[in-house]
């Protein structure tokens, strides 16, 4: 499912307009972007829990020249979903 897919899913399913669903939507993203990057952490009861991770620095190979190469530490996110989810799937 695409973003704009689930605005429309979210606008039927809520009966409002595709535009009020978008807010809804973008909303609801930017709120977990700004619990990861100031908390780390989002945790929604039911569904599942998103987390900031650190990953060290690492030594990786350079596919096209098969040279080793340094490859310097990132952050990602991560989701752990919940029971609810799990059970669902």
């Amino acid at each position: 499912m695409t973003k704009t897919e689930l605005i429309e899913a979210v606008a039927g399913d809520l009966g409002i307009s595709k535009t009020e669903s978008q807010k809804i939507v973008e909303t609801i993203f930017g709120r977990i972007t700004t619990a990861l990057s100031t908390e780390g952490k989002m945790q929604i009861q039911g569904f599942g829990t998103f987390m900031k991770k650190l990953r060290k620095e690492r030594m990786g190979r350079n596919p096209q020249t098969k040279e080793p190469m340094l490859i310097p530490a990132s952050k990602t996110v991560t989701f752990k979903p919940g029971q609810d989810l799990k059970s669902k799937l």
